[in-house]
């Protein structure tokens, strides 16, 4: 296996925004065109967390510099988040179980 690098974003939204379920949804088609997106997952309770899967970290770089991902990371910090937290790390190992 290759290893890819994940980034764990956990957040605490401030509220129910409609705008911001438009601005995810956004957010994930545009993530599928970058180069070197793998995949993501996501879960919400009252916090939320969501991790995407890259090639390398000039992929990781590049999404954060796409100029509506920038729009999306300012509306997080004005309008939608109590606070996120970011965390990009090395996978450098995995397994898996299911039936």
């Amino acid at each position: 296996m290759t290893p890819y690098y994940a980034v764990i974003f956990t957040s605490l939204r401030k509220g129910n925004h409609p705008e911001y379920n438009r601005m995810a949804q956004l957010m994930e088609n545009l993530a599928q065109q970058q180069p070197g997106y793998k995949h993501h997952e996501s879960a919400r309770e009252e916090i939320g967390i969501t991790v995407s899967y890259w090639d390398s970290l000039e992929a990781i770089s590049q999404w954060k510099q796409q100029l509506d991902h920038q729009m999306a990371q300012r509306l997080g910090k004005s309008d939608w988040y109590e606070w996120y937290h970011v965390r990009i790390c090395k996978v450098e190992r995995e397994y898996s179980f299911g039936k």
